[in-house]
C-alpha cells in the first residue's frame, strides 16, 4: 500500500480568497507553506520535455548554502536524456506521485511512490513518465566534495517500503527514520531520510547543530520549533532551515507526522571559499548505442 504523500498541483486560489497565509522568511529559517506552489511560481529546465517544477529552496550567501530543493512534475510522455548539466553535481531523487523509469549507466529502473535514488556526480542517467498519470518527485541537488583517497559513492535506488525505520533510542519506536544510506559510510556527504512521528511523540529538546535542512512534510501536522518561533506546518509544507537554527517538533495527531529531511554531513567546515580547490569530475558524453 503506497503512502498518501502529498504534492502539488498548482493552479491559483479565487479572488475571493483571503491574502492571509503561513509563509515567511527569517535570517534562521523559512516556511514555504503548500498555498504558495502555484502555477505563477513554476519554473522550467533545459533538455527536460512536458515538465515544469517548483523551486523549493537554493544556495543563498549569509543562509543555507549547500543545497536545492524542487518539486518536478512531469506529463505522461516527458522527462529528460540529459537531465543534470553540473558533472560535480550529486541528487537524490524521491518520487511521491506517479511512476518514473530511471536509466543509470544503461541499466533501467522503475521508480513508484516512495522511491529513492541516489545519483552521484559525473553519472550518466535518464528519466521519463512512461506512464499514464502525472510523475511527481523530488529532486535534491548538492555539489559534492570530493575527499583524496575516498571514491565517489554507488548510485542506490531503493524503495522507503523495502527499509525498516530506525526508531530514536528511548523513544519505543515513536520517532524513527528510515535510511537509505550506511551513515558510516564517509563516501557520502549527504543524508536524505524519511522522519516519521507518531501521533503524541516529540523532539524533546531544541536540536541546535551544524546542519543545514531542507525539510518537507509528507503527511500530517505538527507544531515546529524554530529557532524562537512555533510554527504549525502540514503536509505539502517546506521548512528550510539554515546552520545552527535551534528546532524541536510535537506531534499533535490525530495521523502520523512525516517528513522528507535533508542534511549535509561528513565533512570538515570549509575554511576557504567552498570548491575553491575542489577538482571537478570529467563530464561523460552520452552517445548512441
Amino acid at each position: 500500500m503506497n503512502a498518501p504523500y502529498y504534492a502539488p498541483t498548482g493552479g491559483h486560489p479565487a479572488q475571493t480568497q483571503l491574502l492571509t497565509d503561513r509563509a515567511m522568511f527569517t535570517d534562521a529559517y523559512a516556511v514555504i507553506p503548500r498555498g504558495t506552489m502555484r502555477d505563477i511560481v513554476t519554473s522550467f529546465l533545459p533538455f527536460w520535455t512536458g515538465t515544469r517544477l517548483w523551486v523549493l529552496s537554493r544556495p543563498l550567501s549569509g543562509f543555507a548554502e549547500t543545497f536545492s530543493q524542487y518539486i518536478m512534475e512531469v506529463q505522461p510522455g516527458g522527462g529528460s536524456d540529459q537531465p543534470e548539466t553540473d558533472a560535480g553535481a550529486e541528487g537524490v531523487l524521491f518520487i511521491v506521485e506517479g511512476e518514473a523509469t530511471l536509466t543509470i549507466e544503461g541499466e533501467s529502473h522503475t521508480m513508484t511512490p516512495g522511491g529513492y535514488a541516489f545519483l552521484p556526480p559525473a553519472t550518466l542517467w535518464t528519466l521519463h513518465n512512461l506512464g499514464d498519470a502525472v510523475l511527481r518527485f523530488h529532486w535534491i541537488r548538492k555539489a559534492y566534495e570530493a575527499v583524496p583517497g575516498l571514491p565517489f559513492p554507488e548510485p542506490i535506488v531503493a524503495n522507503e517500503h523495502d527499509i525498516a525505520p530506525t526508531p530514536m533510542p528511548g523513544t519505543d519506536g515513536k520517532w524513527a527514520t528510515t535510511r537509505f544510506v550506511d551513515p558510516s559510510d564517509l563516501r557520502h556527504d549527504m543524508h536524505v531520510t524519511v522522519v516519521t512521528f507518531e501521533p503524541g511523540a516529540v523532539i524533546p529538546f531544541a536540536e541546535t547543530h551544524v546542519m543545514e535542512h531542507g525539510l518537507y512534510v509528507l503527511e500530517g501536522k505538527a507544531v515546529y520549533r524554530l529557532n524562537q518561533d512555533w510554527v504549525e506546518v502540514e503536509a505539502g509544507d517546506y521548512m528550510w532551515l539554515r546552520a545552527f537554527c535551534p528546532q524541536a517538533c510535537y506531534a499533535g495527531g490525530p495521523g502520523r507526522f512525516r517528513y522528507l529531511l535533508y542534511k549535509d554531513v561528513n565533512r570538515h567546515m570549509a575554511l576557504r571559499p567552498a570548491h575553491a580547490a575542489q577538482p571537478m569530475p570529467a563530464r561523460k558524453v552520452m552517445t548512441a548505442a
